[in-house]
């Protein structure tokens, strides 16, 4: 049953971003990202600190081990990033950032390769977070989901609209999401396969969970909010983010409560 959950879960953020991204024109995607990249925020943020983490430091595991697998797992996110390995598309040309013309083409690379291996890499360690949150408690794997899928979403949409520009028609670029999203049910299904016997790990496993989500927060998703904007357009940001943050409470209470 577990097992189940944990593909199950892996394959709604991934199913969900294709659903939309083939659903709605590139133009009024590009008006939903910004949107999305605030929502995402908030439940990440909300997630890792209010629910991930208090779950982690409530173990029988010592608190110096578990800041350091913290501050381990930030550095680690960081260099995966560098190495462009951990990739967070929210971008598209004419988005107001000031890239140069076919900067989108550039960032697919041949044949848009660039834009799948880092998302899969980061489906992948998504899906392995999801397993480990399962393995502690069902409500909080489908938190984490939850998570994860607000996430997934404008990340996928971002690429999406990447490798559109890039030249690759709309049923290729939905083909490969479908392909990224695959390797998060191949990190759930190993997750839960290699991390299943080892109770002691799952702590850790949850703090590196956390140390994932704050860093796509603040490193990636908070800074796209930090530019000039109209009073409206910087309500709407905060607003977008509480909206999250508020998601996060409702679906904990609810699982909870059942």
């Amino acid at each position: 049953m577990t097992l189940a959950s944990i593909i199950l879960a892996t394959l709604f953020g991934g199913l969900l971003s294709v659903l939309i991204a083939a659903t709605l024109t590139v133009s009024v995607l590009g008006r939903l990202v910004p949107h999305l990249v605030s929502l995402s925020a908030g439940v990440l943020l909300g997630t890792a600190l209010l629910n991930v983490l208090p779950e982690a430091f409530e173990s029988a595991a010592d608190a110096r081990p578990l800041f350091l697998t913290l501050l381990g797992g930030l550095l680690f996110f960081f260099l995966l990033e560098k190495a462009e390995l951990y990739r967070h598309t929210h971008h598209h040309e004419g988005d107001g950032h000031a890239h140069h013309h076919h900067f989108d083409a550039e960032q697919a690379g041949r044949g848009g390769l660039a834009v799948l291996l880092g998302d899969s890499i980061h489906n992948f360690c998504d899906g392995v977070i999801i397993a480990a949150a399962f393995l502690t408690d069902p409500a909080l794997g489908w938190v984490t989901a939850f998570a994860v899928a607000a996430h997934e979403i404008p990340q996928e949409v971002g690429d999406y609209i990447v490798l559109l520009n890039a030249g690759l028609s709309r049923g290729r670029a939905l083909f490969y999401n479908v392909l990224s999203g695959l390797a998060a049910v191949l990190g759930g299904v190993l997750g839960y396969l290699l991390i299943g016997p080892y109770d002691a790990l799952f702590p850790f496993l949850l703090v590196i969970a956390a140390s994932s989500f704050i860093y796509v927060a603040v490193a990636d998703l908070l800074p796209q909010m930090q530019r000039r904007l109209p009073w409206r357009e910087t309500a709407l940001q905060v607003a977008w983010l509480g909206a999250g943050l508020g998601a996060v409470v409702i679906v904990v209470a609810s699982l909870h409560h059942h």
